[in-house]
C-alpha cells in the first residue's frame, strides 16, 4: 500500500483573517448553541481528527488539545510533532471543538477535546498505512483519565476501496467510535450521476455531503447510495494556522459539523438513558435530528442536521393540532 496515497479531498480557501468574533453561521444552522446548555457543551469528548495536523497555540483551540501523534514523514517524522503545516486540519478542528471564549469563533461542540492524528502531509496527501496506522491508535489511545475517543472525524479520500482501511473502520466501528467521513467533491452538480471516493463510500462511516447556508445542494458535493445526510460546507468560517480564521469550501467542511454534534448527542442521550450507547443508538439518535431538504437521498441521505429535538415536537404538535381542528 505505500505507493497508493490518499489525499485531503480538494477544497478552496475563499478568505482568511485575522480577527473573527462570532459563532460562525453554520453552528448556528445545525442549532448548536439550541442545545449546549443540556449537553454541556461536549464535555469529556474525545473526537480524534486524523487530517493533517493542528495549530497548537491557536487561542481557539490550545485548550481542546488532549493530545496527538504524528504518523508522516514531516517534521523527520517525529511523532510527537503534530503541527499543522497546511491549514485544513486546523479548520477541521475548529469547526468541531473551537472553544467558546469570547473570541474568534466557537465549534458546535465547545467544550470537547481533540486528539490530533496527523496522517497527511503539508501538501494535504499520505500513504494508506498512515490512515491505517492512525485509525488503530484512535481506538486503542487511552487519555490520563482513561478517557477514550468516541468519535473518529476524516475529511480526506482516494479513488481505492482498500480492503485494510476498510477493516480498520469497521474494527473501528465494533469499539463503539463513530466514524464520520467527507463524502467527496467530485460532483458534477447532476444528483443523477454518482461520484464514489473512499473512505466515504463505505457502508459503515456516516458519510456527509454538503450544502450553502441558504440550504442549496453544494455543486461539488459527491451524490452515491451512501450518503447519511447533509451539513454546512460553503464558506464556513473556522480556525486557520497563526492565529488566523478562514472560510473554507467543501465536504471537508460538512464533516467536521456532524463530528462536532456528536458529542451534544452523546451527552445528551447518555444522560437521558443512563447508560453508554452502542455506536448504532449514537448513529440513530443523529439520524433523528435531520429534516429532509427535498434533494434525492443519494443527495442528501436523511436530510439537514437539526439539532433542536424540541423545535421538531413542537412543530409536530402544532401540525396535529391544526389537522384536528
Amino acid at each position: 500500500m505505500r505507493d497508493k496515497q490518499v489525499k485531503l479531498i480538494p477544497y478552496t480557501i475563499q478568505q482568511v483573517v485575522e480577527h473573527a468574533d462570532e459563532i460562525p453561521e453554520g453552528i448556528r444552522l445545525v442549532q448548536a448553541p439550541e442545545i449546549w446548555e443540556e449537553s454541556n457543551h461536549g464535555a469529556g469528548i474525545v473526537v480524534a481528527v486524523i487530517d493533517t495536523g493542528i495549530d497548537t497555540n491557536h487561542p481557539d483551540l490550545r485548550d481542546r488539545i488532549i493530545g496527538g501523534r504524528n504518523f508522516t514523514t514531516d517534521f523527520q517524522g517525529n511523532p510527537d510533532a503534530f503541527e499543522d503545516n497546511n491549514g485544513h486540519g486546523t479548520h477541521v478542528s475548529g469547526t468541531i471543538a473551537a472553544s467558546l471564549n469570547q473570541q474568534g469563533v466557537a465549534g458546535v461542540a465547545p467544550s470537547a477535546q481533540i486528539l490530533s492524528l496527523k496522517a497527511l502531509t503539508g501538501d494535504g496527501s499520505g500513504n494508506y498505512d498512515w490512515i491505517i496506522n492512525a485509525i488503530n491508535f484512535a481506538v486503542d489511545w487511552r487519555g490520563p483519565q482513561e478517557e477514550r475517543v468516541r468519535v473518529i472525524c476524516m475529511s480526506l479520500g482516494g479513488p481505492s476501496d482498500v480492503p485494510e482501511m476498510h477493516q480498520a473502520i469497521q474494527h473501528a466501528v465494533q469499539k463503539n467510535i463513530s466514524v464520520v467521513v467527507a463524502a467527496g467533491n467530485e460532483g458534477d452538480g447532476e444528483e443523477e450521476t454518482f461520484e464514489y471516493a473512499y473512505p466515504g463510500a463505505y457502508n459503515e462511516v456516516i458519510s456527509v455531503g454538503a450544502v450553502s447556508m441558504d440550504l442549496k445542494l453544494a455543486p461539488f458535493t459527491n451524490t452515491h447510495t451512501e450518503i447519511d445526510l447533509v451539513a454546512p460546507g460553503v464558506e464556513v468560517m473556522s480556525t486557520y494556522p497563526d492565529n488566523k480564521y478562514a472560510k473554507l469550501s467543501g465536504t471537508s467542511m460538512a464533516a467536521p459539523h456532524i463530528a462536532g454534534a456528536l458529542p451534544l448527542i452523546i451527552n445528551l442521550s447518555e444522560n437521558e438513558f443512563n447508560r453508554t450507547l452502542s455506536e448504532a443508538e449514537v448513529y440513530a439518535q443523529l439520524i433523528r435530528r435531520t429534516v429532509p431538504l427535498g434533494f434525492r437521498k443519494s443527495s442528501e441521505g436523511n436530510g439537514f442536521l437539526k439539532l433542536n429535538l424540541l423545535e421538531k415536537v413542537a412543530e409536530f404538535n402544532e401540525k396535529g393540532t391544526s389537522t384536528i381542528s
